[in-house]
């Protein structure tokens, strides 16, 4: 038994012609496609990367204990017990946040392990003094000293590559991939992870792809969006979509490299192949650029998935039953006949690629302290706090490291060692306060979608009905999970799903609306965004000058005569008061919270 993975980062499915896509040149997906299973209800979990990954390997639900961290003391990965059941595991990637403090003990998890240096702002190649290149989005979010050092990485990291493909980190990645087939096929008992960066941004492709999808396009350099609203034009964004598809056509043909080994050497016969993401990517939809700044989209959780099983043989089918990253590690384990962590959460999906049986009814998925989500397939249900502050969130940690960063001295001194989860192994635990999230959902509000009848999730429901079923479905899997208490509070939620009703939950929202109320200027009508931008100006002020604050912005809108408090007021205001610096970055910020979400 055999079985390759081909993980990519930040594949969007709307961009793939299995998934319906008419205008990107994937035809190395499509042949996939005629040859496994497509899985058109497939979800992510954790959000993102590293996340994502923590998932990949443990096969349960980590974003309601830890945001983005190592492999803990305690969690069970999956390609070691591969490896400690003889399993050969080999990974190739150009994955740089495996080498960085917050993904530092996943790739020492396989027998062994590439690692092909040059994605984004990897701090591979060294020239001193060379300063970043100026793009379309060199102004649009506030200036950040980790962002400008990726942007000087990635601008020494390109200048080495140029225009040689061959130099080009997904290239050297699956050549490994595919020297480790040619090196390996006639053996048996091996599981081979190709996994690339791209099509992660920047949008970083040859002449040659770039070339397939022309336009008029002649401003600054433009493949690198921010996490932030779209500003730009349409056909601005209309040019970066090209980028991003000449990124994923470069994604397809480095696939039909793989499966033009399947071919050669008749894996076919004895070997799985499953080709996954992450999650995806919001390119202009809902007026974003970027993933983790907003509520959880389906451009950005609901993952093209495709798995060609041998021992079903399932080919060129579409199952609808809903699927979820925490299910992929089961399922490996499944095909090399080894039972499953008493942990996991994940199922195999041998009965969804046989006979699309659901193996789940519903299916977790959000950001530590933002929004706690749950999908039935047919709804998505994003539950957000019940109070503005976002109520209180802990990390749970035995690897106390951030994204490219270990926790602070300031951090480590507010760590308190607790009791173990059922997960841990017996293990305690340090409780570290968070200081804040990307997206936090009191600032939106708790949304509703159905997915079947509006896919593109323009128009938020009122069901109290679904809500009920999907909160209280919620509220089981957080207690299978042993989600902390402080999960359940902040979001106004009974550990016990009978005591969810529909007075709790209208309860819930009418707390953070009264938490929301500014308290001024109480004849006006108010856009709920300006409460927002508000509220978190109130919170940069010191206590005692609140009042006054409120006080001078309500005599200052009453000078302008204004007949509604809306976002651009209170942003006019700020911008008005505040040095040039300042201003830049609450620009930024108020820009994400005073919009309008749907």
């Amino acid at each position: 038994m055999k079985a390759i993975m081909v993980m990519y980062d930040t594949l969007t499915r709307n961009f793939l012609e299995p998934y319906g896509c008419d205008w990107v040149q994937t035809p190395n997906f499509t042949r996939l496609a005629e040859h496994a299973v497509t899985f058109d209800c497939s979800y992510a979990g954790s959000m993102p990367c590293m996340p994502a990954r923590r998932e990949l390997h443990t096969g349960r639900y980590n974003f309601l204990h830890r945001s983005w961290g190592p492999l803990e003391p305690f969690d069970d990965s999956t390609p070691q017990i591969l490896r400690d059941n003889g399993v050969y595991t080999h990974l190739v990637s150009d994955h740089q946040h495996y080498w960085e403090d917050g993904g530092a003990t996943y790739h020492t998890r396989y027998e062994s392990w590439e690692c092909t240096r040059g994605q984004e702002g990897d701090p591979w190649k060294a020239k001193i003094g060379m300063e970043p290149t100026e793009t379309l989005f060199s102004a649009s979010a506030a200036p950040h000293p980790i962002k400008q050092r990726l942007e000087r990485h990635d601008a020494m990291n390109r200048a080495y590559i140029g225009t040689d493909q061959r130099k080009m980190p997904q290239d050297v990645t699956f050549t490994a991939g595919l020297d480790f087939i040619d090196e390996n096929h006639d053996t048996d008992d091996w599981f081979l992870q190709i996994e690339t960066f791209d099509p992660h941004e920047p949008f970083f492709a040859q002449q040659a792809f770039r070339d397939l999808y022309p336009d008029d396009y002649e401003g600054l350099p433009a493949d690198w969006p921010p996490y932030d609203a779209v500003l730009q034009d349409d056909d601005t964004v209309a040019h970066v979509r090209r980028l991003y598809a000449a990124l994923i056509t470069m994604c397809d043909t480095y696939l039909g490299k793989v499966l033009d080994k399947m071919d050669e050497y008749e894996l076919w016969d004895d070997t799985m192949l499953i080709v996954n993401t992450d999650h995806g990517f919001l390119l202009g939809e809902h007026g974003w650029w970027g993933k983790t700044m907003m509520p959880l989209y389906n451009e950005i959780v609901n993952t093209p998935l495709f798995i060609w099983d041998p021992r079903s043989k399932v080919t060129n089918v579409h199952r609808s039953s809903l699927v979820q990253t925490i299910d992929l590690p089961a399922t490996i384990l499944d095909y090399f006949g080894l039972p499953l962590p008493a942990d996991m959460e994940g199922r195999p999906l041998t009965p969804v690629i046989e006979r699309d049986e659901p193996v789940r009814e519903y299916g977790l998925y959000g950001m530590h302290a933002s929004y706690t989500c749950i999908t039935d397939g047919h709804y998505t249900y994003m539950r957000g706090p019940v109070t503005m502050d976002n109520g209180e969130n802990y990390e749970y940690t035995l690897m106390p490291t951030h994204m490219r960063a270990i926790f602070s001295p300031a951090e480590m001194r507010e760590a308190k060692l607790v009791d173990p989860f059922r997960f841990t192994k017996d293990c305690p635990v340090l409780q570290i306060p968070v200081g804040g999230t990307e997206c936090n959902g009191g600032y939106y509000g708790t949304k509703l979608y159905d997915v079947k009848t509006d896919p593109g999730q323009t128009l938020v429901i009122d069901d109290p009905e679904t809500e009920l079923r999907l909160a209280r479905a919620m509220v089981r899997l957080m207690n299978e999970n042993d989600a902390p208490a402080e999960q359940y509070a902040r979001m106004g939620l009974s550990k016990n799903p009978d005591e969810v009703t529909l007075e709790t939950l209208a309860a819930g929202r009418a707390q953070l609306e009264a938490d929301v109320e500014p308290g001024i200027l109480e004849d006006l009508p108010w856009d709920r965004e300006a409460k927002n931008i508000l509220w978190t100006m109130m919170g940069s002020v010191p206590a005692e000058k609140r009042d006054e604050t409120r006080e001078a912005f309500a005599t200052w809108m009453r000078e302008r005569g204004s007949e509604r408090v809306t976002a651009d007021d209170v942003r006019a205001y700020l911008k008005s008061t505040l040095d040039a610096d300042t201003w830049q970055m609450m620009d930024y910020f108020t820009r994400l919270i005073g919009r309008d979400y749907l």
